[in-house]
């Protein structure tokens, strides 16, 4: 039976503490603007994105990970002795798990998996943590991606986006709809469903109100939250991300609340003061 090596793209948000506790390694996206190319994470940083984007007042364009990339990435492992198992964002936002789907094939069949998360940020991370715990006991890759699979339906994924700048410039929002959420100081609430992003609850008023709504939305009672591990996780919005986790661990005492920071892709479409609650259904 061959160990096993979990990849996760950019877009998972770990951080490398995490990312080197687990044995996780990153394959990043890429970020383009102007004639500039950038991969996610390495050459470029939210920060240094925030500032080109206010600098030339245009959002850059992502591009999945192409498939050479994921082969470059794959085969020293697989040379090694290792089967390995890709965690990807969703495939109805990226062409990323269709590439590594391609780039599965040119191995030998059963030494490569490819799994859909069927979403973003850490609730991909979320799915790879438990992939490599189950690595870290022994499992085989198989079996593995079975288990993964199965939680696939059961991550939850919500933010709350505090401008909607960054909505309107990427087109996810009219003009007419940028000026009326301003001028009502709306924050509207981001949800990964079925794979892809709906709007839920818009929020009015200042960031606590806003925070509080949003919990009792997302989070509720907590009786269905798996409190094992849950993520927060920010787009240059630290404070936030900390009123949300000293939040979750006095109502609900969960075992592990995890800050992250989103990186430039997913900071790309949400924009600065975006926070996110992540967690898995029991």
């Amino acid at each position: 039976m061959n160990r096993v090596k979990v990849f996760v793209d950019s877009t998972a948000d770990l951080s490398p503490q995490q990312l080197e506790a687990f044995n996780i390694s990153v394959i990043p996206l890429y970020v383009t603007m102007g004639d500039n190319s950038y991969r996610d994470g390495v050459d470029i940083t939210t920060a240094q994105l925030y500032k080109m984007v206010e600098e030339f007042q245009t959002l850059p364009k992502t591009a999945a990970v192409p498939i050479q990339d994921f082969v470059n990435a794959f085969e020293p492992w697989i040379e090694q002795g290792y089967d390995v198992i890709f965690v990807g964002i969703s495939s109805r936002l990226s062409a990323t798990i269709q590439n590594a789907s391609i780039a599965a094939n040119e191995f030998e069949p059963g030494r490569v998996y490819v799994v859909d998360s069927q979403n973003l940020s850490t609730g991909i991370g979320l799915l790879a943590i438990k992939a490599a715990e189950l690595a870290m006991q022994g499992m085989e890759a198989q079996e593995i991606v079975e288990k993964i699979n199965a939680l696939v339906p059961k991550v939850r994924t919500s933010f709350v986006i505090s401008t909607l700048k960054y909505l309107h410039m990427g087109g996810r929002c009219t003009s007419l709809q940028m000026i009326a959420g301003t001028l009502l100081k709306i924050k509207p609430q981001i949800i990964v469903k079925d794979g892809g992003m709906i709007v839920g609850e818009k929020y009015r008023g200042k960031d606590k109100k806003v925070l509080d709504l949003f919990y009792a939305d997302h989070v509720g009672d907590g009786k269905n939250i798996d409190l094992e591990r849950i993520f927060v996780t920010h787009s240059d919005y630290p404070e936030g991300a900390e009123y949300l986790a000293e939040k979750l661990k006095n109502e609900l005492n969960p075992k592990e609340v995890c800050i992250t920071s989103a990186g430039a892709v997913i900071s790309s479409h949400c924009g600065p003061g975006t926070v996110g609650i992540l967690y898995l259904e029991k």
